[in-house]
C-alpha cells in the first residue's frame, strides 16, 4: 500500500515540475520577445518566437510521446517500446520549420537558435528554486 502512496508522490512531483517548466519556458520566451520587440530588429524578434514555439512544441511533443509509451508498458507490464521515428520526426519539423523562416529571410538564425534554448532557462529556474528551498529554507523540494 505505501509503494502505491509513494507512486502517487513521485507522480505528482514530477506532474508539478513538469507544469514549472513548460511555464517558466513561456515566461522565458515572452520576456524575451518584448524585450526585443523594443529593442532590436523584427528579424530577430520573429527569430526568437519561433524558437521559442518550437522549443515549447518539441518538450510538449517530447514528454507526452513518452509519457505514452510508458503508460502503455506499464498496463502490460512489459518494457516500454520505443520507436526513433517519433524522435527523428521531431527534429526533422524543427529544422525544416527553421530552414523555412530561414529561407525567406523571416528570422535571424542565431535569435531562433537562442529561442530554442528556452528549455535551458526554465531548468536554470528550476535548479535555482530548489538551491532556494534546500539550502535558505532547508526544506525538501516539493
Amino acid at each position: 500500500m505505501a509503494n502505491t502512496s509513494d507512486k502517487q508522490v513521485q507522480t505528482m512531483s514530477v506532474s508539478t515540475i513538469d507544469t514549472r517548466v513548460m511555464c517558466t519556458m513561456a515566461i522565458a520566451v515572452g520576456v524575451a520577445v518584448l524585450l526585443s520587440s523594443a529593442l532590436a530588429p523584427w528579424r530577430v524578434t520573429t527569430g526568437l518566437l519561433l524558437g521559442g514555439l518550437l522549443s515549447l512544441l518539441s518538450h510538449h511533443w517530447m514528454r507526452s510521446s513518452i509519457a505514452a509509451a510508458f503508460a502503455g508498458a506499464l498496463e502490460a507490464g512489459t518494457t516500454p517500446k520505443f520507436t526513433s521515428v517519433k524522435y527523428i520526426l521531431r527534429y526533422f519539423v524543427i529544422a525544416l520549420s527553421v530552414l523555412v523562416a530561414y529561407q525567406f529571410n523571416l528570422v535571424s538564425l542565431p535569435a531562433t537558435i537562442a529561442g530554442l534554448c528556452s528549455f535551458v532557462v526554465a531548468l536554470f529556474v528550476e535548479a535555482l528554486r530548489a538551491f532556494y528551498f534546500v539550502i535558505i529554507q532547508r526544506e525538501e523540494i516539493s
